[in-house]
């Protein structure tokens, strides 16, 4: 019987800082650990730092990441992919593959328990300088013109932009209930929120119950997951070394 379901964010494959090969490594090594018998494994958003599907070409970094996906689909686990902000320009390549896909937070029910899941850059997010640019993100007119550039400038600006944004920010310190994610998970009423995006470590209760979890990074080292299984009820989580 299948019962164990995975949780990982923020792989943020082919980013150039911090050893990008070796956290490649960790990644497909976290990939083949997931027994072929589990039941599911979501990804819940910027598991690559940059990704952006053409008609007729997809990305090249993590062609063995995305081996170990299909392997885990073949195996009969179903594999969930939440875009991000970073990868938020997936159409059509992963569903192709077997997996199920995602844009914003999903409500889903998973054994006897209900979870809020995905990245979180949207929530409380919607105004200002970042709602704007998520939204010509999303545009399809940004997306035909981006289109328009040839494969290797268009990702040369994109990890460049992408880097220089990493490299201008501090860490994170997440404020409790004072955030704007911390009140829309506790509205959920959901057993529990799980999301990326912030690149910190969170696992705090939520007013009227519930657990709001926020997977940390993969550029810091260590497997940051969470493992829940429908057998117990049980959500562990691996925060990062």
């Amino acid at each position: 019987m299948r019962t164990l379901v995975y949780f990982a964010a923020d792989v943020h494959l082919g980013y150039a800082g911090a050893d990008p090969a070796e956290r490649e490594e960790r990644f497909l090594s976290f990939l083949r650990g997931i027994p072929r018998d589990a039941l599911a494994l979501y990804l819940l958003g910027d598991i690559w730092d940059f990704w952006y599907e053409y008609r007729d070409v997809v990305p090249r970094e993590g062609a063995r990441v995305v081996a170990e996906l299909v392997a885990l689909v073949n195996a009969g686990v179903e594999v969930y992919f939440f875009s991000g902000n970073h990868d938020i320009w997936t159409y059509s390549f992963f569903s192709n593959l077997g997996m199920h896909k995602f844009d914003g937070v999903q409500t889903l029910r998973i054994g006897e328990k209900t979870f809020c899941l995905g990245h979180g850059d949207d929530i409380g997010n919607g105004r200002g300088a970042y709602g704007f640019m998520l939204k010509v993100f999303r545009s399809r007119f940004a997306q035909a013109l981006f289109s328009t550039l040839h494969p290797w400038v268009a990702y040369r600006l994109a990890l460049g932009w992408s880097g220089g944004k990493r490299r201008s920010r501090g860490a994170y310190v997440f404020r409790g209930q004072e955030e704007p994610l911390y009140r829309f998970a506790a509205a959920q009423k959901a057993d529990f929120c799980i999301f990326g995006h912030y690149h910190c470590n969170v696992d705090i209760p939520l007013d009227g119950g519930g657990r709001l979890v926020i997977l940390g990074d993969w550029i810091s080292g260590g497997q940051p997951h969470a493992e829940f299984d429908t057998a117990t009820s049980c959500l562990t989580v691996s925060p990062r070394s």
